[in-house]
């Protein structure tokens, strides 16, 4: 049998994009370990409607 996984999936949610008042949102769904992470996520990745790469934070 398999073994259920660690995995969980979440949401990236933009914080300078809130913050600028701009409409839209940039969101990516990523994967992560909860066990190894119980943390919330935070990464740079691109924002296609700001054109830069921003810091993006875990909102689930």
């Amino acid at each position: 049998m398999a073994k259920k996984g660690n995995r969980i999936q979440v949401i990236m949610e933009c914080t300078e994009h809130k913050n600028s008042g701009v409409a839209g949102t940039s969101r990516y769904i990523t994967t992560k370990n909860k066990k190894n992470n119980p943390e919330r996520l935070e990464l740079k990745k691109y924002n296609p409607v700001l054109k830069k790469m921003t810091v993006h934070k875990e909102i689930k």
